[in-house]
């Protein structure tokens, strides 16, 4: 790889596609369901299926990776995806075949999500790992920010269920420019394949320890990044009476503020370190989750929302980047699968601990205590996880290990 430029038709192109097709489905999806007379409890668990199945993926899909390789992996998670997405549209008020659907546009996720990851840990030099992987993480938001404001206009223009079909379309065209663009010898090249369990074994044993210390930040961080998608909406609508309109806005702007961010992040990681952005990251939201509660009117949310923005574009790309390095040689796929179960499950426990929290507790004091996983993360960072950036492995693997071919 001779830099970031190398990734745009292989990763980057693809990457946006999908993350686009994954925000139109945001505020189509819910609207489609109901439309055709699911209950609300059905289609909290159709949409909720997406996060199990990914989750129930993440490392069985980390140990297929040295068989079927990362090209074919993102491939088969594409059209998955756009197979997955398709019968959705087509499904019917059946519960048990929409929530299947939905499950299975999970394992996509997994296959194309754990793919990209590990191929950008194997094919990007550490000293631009940073910048890379930042660059994924922005254009991911990017796509995720496009998608729901042009997902509401296809709905309306073509209908909920033309809205569906053109997300799976979306992902088909993601899979044809990676399958010409995607190298056909970037995979892995083992001399050794064993057991999936015995390989997952092995990482737990060498990796125990950062799995535990970096995967606890990284689980607290996870957390808290999901929660303010939960708290400032609730906050906003439930205590200060806005609109959701207003809200929109507010969601927007700090959208936009965290996207501009990915590469002043990336630069950071290579040029000072991971935690260099990691750690005031998680401290800048861990302060915006506390002044939100403070807040006691529209522009006041706002500029929080703000800080919120700014704080999680400096962070943009950090977890990913520190698995990357923190992953063995030879065992990425594995390790990478066990490390995104973490973050997922951070992701998938946020919305879930938030709302029981806030029934109990009001959301206002909720999104206070919610600023304290900020601090946890930050701390964990900083006295339990080295710093990774001038970490190197070694050009060939020992005897009897996997080895990488680029």
């Amino acid at each position: 790889m001779r830099g970031t430029r190398d990734l745009l038709w292989p990763v980057y192109l693809p990457t946006v596609l999908l993350a686009f097709g994954q925000g139109v489905m945001v505020p189509v999806l819910p609207l489609f369901l109901r439309e055709h007379g699911a209950s609300y409890t059905v289609t909290g668990l159709a949409i909720a299926a997406t996060w199990v199945g990914t989750l129930a993926a993440d490392v069985p899909v980390g140990t297929l990776l040295t068989r079927i390789g990362y090209r074919r992996a993102f491939l088969a998670g594409s059209l998955i995806y756009a197979a997955a997405t398709v019968g959705v549209a087509f499904a019917g008020k059946v519960p048990a075949v929409l929530i299947a659907l939905r499950l299975a546009t999970g394992v996509g996720i997994a296959l194309w999500g754990l793919s990209r990851h590990a191929y950008l840990a194997t094919v990007v030099p550490v000293e631009q790992r940073g910048r890379a992987i930042a660059v994924f993480g922005g254009i991911n938001r990017l796509g995720w920010f496009l998608g729901p404001a042009l997902g509401g206009w296809l709905g309306t223009l073509l209908g909920l269920r033309w809205a569906i079909v053109v997300t799976a379309v979306v992902a088909v065209v993601a899979f044809v420019i990676a399958a010409v663009a995607f190298e056909p010898a970037a995979r892995p090249v083992v001399t050794t394949r064993p057991a999936p369990l015995a390989a997952i074994s092995d990482v737990l044993r060498s990796r125990w320890s950062v799995l535990v210390s970096a995967g606890t930040a990284q689980l607290f961080g996870q957390m808290l990044r999901q929660t303010r998608q939960v708290a400032i909406p609730l906050y906003g609508a439930d205590a200060l009476g806005l609109s959701a309109a207003a809200i929109g806005q507010i969601v927007s702007f700090s959208a936009l503020v965290d996207m501009a961010l990915f590469w002043p992040a990336g630069w950071v990681m290579d040029r000072w370190g991971r935690k260099a952005a990691a750690v005031p990251s998680f401290l800048l939201l861990g302060l915006g989750m506390a002044l939100v509660p403070l807040s006691s009117s529209y522009t006041e949310l706002l500029l929080v929302g703000l800080l919120i923005g700014l704080a999680n574009g400096l962070g943009s790309g950090t977890m990913m980047t520190l698995g990357a390095d923190l992953a063995p040689l030879g065992r990425t796929g594995e390790f990478l699968g066990l490390w995104r179960l973490i973050g997922d499950g951070g992701q998938a426990l946020a919305p879930l601990a938030v709302g029981i929290a806030a029934d109990a507790l009001g959301i206002a004091v909720t999104a206070g205590l919610c600023s304290g996983l900020g601090l946890l993360a930050a701390g964990m960072l900083v006295v339990f996880v080295p710093e990774t950036r001038h970490a190197q492995q070694p050009a060939h693997a020992s005897a009897g290990s996997p080895s990488q071919r680029h």
